[in-house]
C-alpha cells in the first residue's frame, strides 16, 4: 500500500490533489491543511509523519503572498524553507521520499530564453529567497527528492489571476495589464496530476526507477505569454463562454507603470524538456483549462 502524506491540502494545488487522489485505489492518503498541521513546528511534523509512515511527502503548503513576504519576513521563512527542511527530514528518517513545490521567482527573470534546471539561481525578494532556501533545505535533508518548479499557478480554488481578472471585468470598463513579463500560465490540476504521476513511477513496483532521477524539475505551461496576452485570452474564451457579457478594453503596459512592492522576474519562461523526457509529463495545456471558466467565478 503507497501511502500519500499532503501538506496545504486547501490549497490551488492541494485541493486538485486530494480530489485527484481519490481515483487513485492502490493508495492511502492523508491529507492536512494548516488547521491540522503547522509545518513551522518540527515536533508537530515529526508526530504526523511518525504516526501515518508515509510512502510518499508531497509538500503543497507554502507562503505564496509575494508582495506581503517582503514584510513578513520571519512568516516567509518558516513556512518556505523550515517546514520543507522538517518535512524532509522526517520523510527521510521513515525512508519516505518527498515532492516540493518550488517557484520561478527563484530566478532573477533577466536570462534571454528559457530557464533550463541548471541554470544558476539568484532571486530578486523576500519570497524567492525563502523558496530558495526551503529547496536547498529539502535536497540537503532527503536525497529522495523532487524539486517541482512551476509558474503563474491558477486553479478553480484560491486566489489567482484568472479569477481577479474575471472580478475585474465586472467592476471596470479598462484595465491596463502588465505586458513586459512573461511566462508559462500553469493549471494547478496539471500540477497536481504531474505529481501524482511522479509519485507513481517514484513506487510503482513494476517500474525501475533511477535514483539519479530524482532532483529538480520545471513544469508550467505553454504557450509562453506576457499577462497581458493571458488576460486576452480569459477574456475571449470568458465572452465565448458566456461568463462575461464584454470583454473590458484591456491595454498592455510596462512594469514601471504598475509599481509593487516586490520585483516580478521578467522572464518566467522555463524549459520543461527534462520532465516530459524522465516522467513523460508534457507541458500545462492553461488554454484548455479555460474552457469552464463558470467554475472560476
Amino acid at each position: 500500500m503507497v501511502k500519500v502524506l499532503i501538506t496545504g491540502s486547501s490549497g490551488q494545488v492541494g485541493s486538485c490533489l486530494v480530489k485527484q487522489l481519490q481515483s487513485w485505489p492502490e493508495i492511502e492518503f492523508l491529507a492536512v491543511d494548516r488547521n491540522k498541521l503547522d509545518i513551522t513546528s518540527e515536533q508537530d511534523v515529526i508526530k504526523t509523519v511518525n504516526d501515518f509512515l508515509p510512502t510518499i511527502i508531497i509538500n503543497a503548503a507554502a507562503h505564496t503572498a509575494v508582495d506581503k513576504a517582503e514584510d513578513e519576513v520571519e512568516l516567509s521563512y518558516a513556512i518556505n524553507r523550515d517546514g520543507p527542511k522538517y518535512l524532509a527530514q522526517a520523510a527521510e528518517k521513515v525512508g519516505a521520499a518527498i515532492l516540493h513545490i518550488s517557484t520561478d521567482y527563484i530566478f532573477s527573470g533577466d536570462k534571454q530564453g528559457l530557464y533550463s534546471e541548471s541554470d544558476s539561481v539568484s532571486p530578486q525578494g523576500v519570497y524567492g529567497e525563502s523558496k530558495l532556501a526551503g529547496e536547498e533545505a529539502v535536497i540537503n535533508a532527503c536525497p529522495r527528492h523532487i524539486i517541482l518548479r512551476t509558474a503563474w499557478v491558477f486553479g478553480e480554488d484560491g486566489n489567482n489571476f484568472v479569477k481577479t481578472m474575471l472580478r475585474l471585468a465586472k467592476q471596470r470598463d479598462s484595465l491596463g495589464i502588465v505586458a513586459d513579463q512573461f511566462g508559462g500560465p500553469t493549471y494547478a490540476g496539471d500540477i497536481a496530476a504531474a505529481l501524482i504521476k511522479i509519485a507513481k513511477t517514484i513506487t510503482d513496483s513494476k517500474n525501475t526507477f533511477n535514483i539519479g532521477d530524482y532532483g529538480i524539475y520545471h513544469f508550467s505551461g505553454l504557450p509562453h505569454v506576457s499577462w497581458f496576452n493571458f488576460a486576452q485570452v480569459i477574456y475571449d474564451k470568458a465572452v465565448t463562454q458566456g461568463v462575461l457579457i464584454k470583454s473590458p478594453d484591456v491595454k498592455g503596459i510596462k512594469t514601471e507603470e504598475y509599481p509593487t512592492p516586490a520585483k516580478r522576474p521578467a522572464n518566467s519562461t522555463l524549459n520543461t524538456n527534462k520532465i516530459t523526457t524522465v516522467f513523460n509529463i508534457p507541458a500545462s495545456n492553461w488554454q484548455s483549462a479555460l474552457d469552464h471558466l463558470v467554475d472560476y467565478v
